[in-house]
């Protein structure tokens, strides 16, 4: 693994901070150092490079794909450009105040209802990271909690015509993000007051989604056993809007158990058809490829398609660490990740 530690060292500063931290353990002043240099080099740099004078990038809020101010904004979550980053917060501003409202309004509320969850579980995302208000947040928050469908995940179809009857993982996926930020920085909320009050809630709601989908064993119909979609096989990064198995590792790594959760086990074996298939993807050199992008204008491509993949490569090596640590000196088979993940990072 030496060998694959170095070539991610040899990479961009987005991918040295993370892996200074979640693989190599570094101190976190060093780490923190590192993470600092996105907002001066590589590509955290020249997404900020690209903002237009209005604080936009691509000339619009949602549209167009990928070069808008959400998708540049998730980009720049995963990177994990410092929250106090001013570009990035006030793009943050914007894509929350002109697609839901600048205050918790009746027009706010009501654009809310009518958004897509996926959006709104970007928005949530974003709006962590960038400094968006409490009072949004929470708003944002607890309609994704009162949104789930019968089954005990998401869909962004729910209140259209033809009304699905099954939760989405594309859907799913971008909503959990966004709650798993809202839980993580539950504690700095909670010292405001009433401000997290719905943090349990969310968790028994993130607990629900996390069984869904291991029903389904992350990319598996839950009553044929068949693959429910081929892409969902492929890694890819930037995800976007887009689900796909390693995505849905990742965030299984990221996920830490306590006493507060309803918690299910971490070594689940129903993880582990999903565990075989990344093992499967692993290149030669014990590096990880990109092996699809999703089509839209881009600013510049971070990766090559078919080519190794530091993102990749990074974020396989933290699920597998994860995996492979679950379960040691936990009772019940139920390990507990116990790096904490900084907010707005891959893990």
């Amino acid at each position: 693994m030496d060998d694959q530690l170095d070539w991610l060292m040899q990479g961009d500063a987005a991918i040295r901070w993370q892996t200074m931290r979640s693989l190599l353990g570094a101190p976190e002043a060093e780490w923190q150092a590192e993470r600092q240099r996105t907002l001066t080099t590589g590509w955290g740099a020249q997404f900020l490079a690209r903002q237009d004078a209005d604080g936009r990038w691509g000339s619009g809020i949602y549209a167009h794909k990928w070069i808008s101010t959400t998708y540049t904004l998730l980009n720049l979550c995963s990177i994990g450009v410092p929250p106090d980053c001013a570009p990035a917060r006030r793009g943050a501003e914007l894509v929350v105040g002109t697609m839901l409202g600048k205050t918790c309004d009746a027009v706010f509320y009501k654009n809310l209802a009518a958004c897509d969850r996926c959006i709104v579980g970007m928005m949530l995302r974003i709006g962590i990271n960038f400094g968006i208000d409490a009072e949004r947040i929470e708003a944002m928050a607890d309609n994704l909690i009162n949104e789930v469908m019968p089954d005990g995940a998401w869909n962004c179809r729910r209140y259209r015509p033809e009304k699905p009857e099954h939760s989405s993982f594309h859907t799913t996926f971008n909503v959990l993000e966004g709650l798993r930020e809202y839980i993580e920085t539950g504690e700095s909320r909670r010292s405001a007051g009433e401000i997290g009050m719905h943090e349990q809630a969310a968790r028994a709601a993130e607990q629900r989604a996390l069984e869904w989908s291991l029903d389904h064993r992350l990319f598996k119909s839950h009553r044929t056993g068949a693959v429910i979609d081929p892409n969902f096989t492929y890694l890819s990064f930037p995800p976007y809007w887009f689900y796909d198995v390693l995505r849905g590792l990742v965030y299984f790594a990221r996920v830490k158990v306590t006493k507060d959760t309803i918690a299910t086990p971490l070594r689940d074996e129903r993880l582990q058809d999903a565990i075989d298939m990344l093992q499967s993807k692993r290149r030669a050199d014990g590096t990880w490829p990109v092996q699809h992008k999703h089509s839209g204008m881009v600013f510049f491509d971070m990766e090559k398609t078919g080519g190794p993949s530091r993102w990749n490569t990074l974020r396989a090596l933290q699920v597998l660490r994860w995996w492979e640590g679950a379960g040691k000196d936990a009772p019940s088979g139920q390990g507990e990740h116990t790096g904490s993940p900084v907010s707005g990072a891959v893990l």
